[in-house]
This record gives C-alpha cells, structure tokens and sequence, in this order.
C-alpha cells in the first residue's frame, strides 16, 4: 500500500475512522533524520498491507502536530481505533519500526 500524505482535511476519514492501524509519521523537509527515515516507512507501507501508512508534514500540518504534541521529528505513532498505541522519537532501523507495528 502507498504512504498517504495526512492533512487536518483528511484526517479523520484516512486516521480516525480507519478500520486498519495506521503507521503515522510526523516529519519535516528540512529535517535529516526525517530524510533518513522516509524510506524505510515508505517500504514498511509496501510490505505491510495490514496497516495504512500516513505522513504529516508539520510545517504544513502545525494543527496536527499540536494535537498530538509533536515536540520532536521524526515522531512515529501508531493508532488503532482512534487511539495512540505506540510511538517512537527520533531515527530507528527499520527493525524497531517493524516492531513498533506488530505490538
């Protein structure tokens, strides 16, 4: 499945309403760790059809970033049924990312 970019118009429908976990990744174009994060969730969103894979800019989604309190990039969280049932700050392998879905 291809990465969704998120914005607050779409929220709801692709994140909160979602019948499947979905992988969200807060980010920034000016950020490296972010750089180096993005391929690793773009190939955790093909190989991992169970979950939705979404990106938020948080220069462009500062509402969203607020909402969760987004204090640091790259932030992961994973949220089924509405609610945050994981997360991780900062660069990870892919390895702990591919564990941080599967809890």
């Amino acid at each position: 499945m291809s990465v969704i970019e998120i914005t607050k118009d779409n929220f709801n429908s692709e994140v909160i309403n979602s019948d499947k976990p979905v992988l969200l990744d807060f980010w920034a174009a000016w950020c490296g760790p972010c750089r180096m994060l993005s391929p690793l969730v773009d190939e955790i969103a093909e190989e991992n059809p169970q979950i939705k894979v979404g990106k938020v800019n948080v220069d462009e989604q500062s509402e969203l970033a607020e909402r969760y309190n987004i204090m640091s990039i790259p932030t992961l969280l994973l949220i089924k049924n509405g609610e945050i049932t994981a997360s991780s700050t900062g660069y990870k392998p892919k390895e702990d990312i591919e564990q941080l879905i599967s809890e």
